[in-house]
């Protein structure tokens, strides 16, 4: 069955608004598995705007405590979120080619160009024991190149599936998502996704078969502003599950 990984970034970021420690993004974490979830995501980026890289310690820490609660750091592989990652140890690490002054990812890496500088990264972190991935685009033509980096698993950036949902252009779209989900399987890598998804566009996403992990943060914290996070948690989670059958 698909992991429900749930990014807290926007916890930390309502956090760090006020400059104390409430909302903690604990307490989040601890409702997210209450709730069923399966994993927790931060995404700690240089300036630490929202998630820090105390909250990755934190976490890592909090994870211990449930074992069937995965861990997933991801962020642009500086030398400062390298060493706070292998300090930290979390199950899995996903690289994301962010610039420091990004808003938000909003692409994934060139793995043809960009392969000589992901592997030793990549063999880094799998030699502190932690799982690996990278943010990829839906592109057929980067799998096998992505293969060639030593990742584990790949994690699909779904904005164009989300921004296309219900749109003329989306049945071609989903067909590039399927396709590279095929061919990295077939490459033996791992499929993860993540980016824009919410509760109108899951479910068809999850008829690719053999998504391991999505992740969700932006429109999970909106919807539950609406009805509540514990509720809107429980939705995702019932998502995923009738995925399965």
């Amino acid at each position: 069955m698909t992991k429900l990984s749930i990014n807290l970034n926007k916890i930390a970021l309502l956090r760090n608004a006020r400059g104390m420690n409430f909302p903690k993004v604990l307490d989040f974490a601890e409702l997210c598995v209450k709730s069923g979830t399966h994993g927790i995501t931060v995404h700690p980026r240089p300036d630490q705007r929202h998630a820090t890289y105390q909250d990755t310690f934190e976490l890592a820490e909090f994870c211990q405590d449930y074992p069937d609660v995965e861990f997933n750091v991801e962020g642009y592989p500086t030398a400062d979120f390298m060493e706070v990652v292998k300090s930290a140890k979390p199950d899995q690490c996903t690289l994301v080619p962010d610039a420091p002054d990004q808003i938000t990812s909003d692409h994934g890496w060139n793995t043809q160009s960009e392969n000589h500088f992901l592997r030793p990264l990549l063999a880094d972190l799998q030699e502190h024991g932690i799982r690996t991935s990278i943010f990829l685009d839906p592109d057929p033509s980067l799998i096998p190149s992505a293969a060639e980096t030593g990742a584990d698993r790949i994690e699909l950036y779904t904005e164009e599936y989300a921004r296309t949902y219900n749109t003329e252009d989306h049945e071609q779209v989903f067909e590039q998502y399927q396709k590279a989900s095929v061919m990295a399987q077939q490459h033996g890598l791992g499929v993860n996704a993540g980016h824009d998804l919410n509760q109108k566009n899951l479910g068809k996403f999850l008829t690719i078969p053999d998504v391991l992990e999505v992740s969700i943060g932006h429109a999970l914290t909106v919807e539950a502003l609406l009805h509540g996070f514990e509720s809107t948690v429980r939705s995702y989670v019932s998502i995923v599950e009738e995925s399965a059958t």
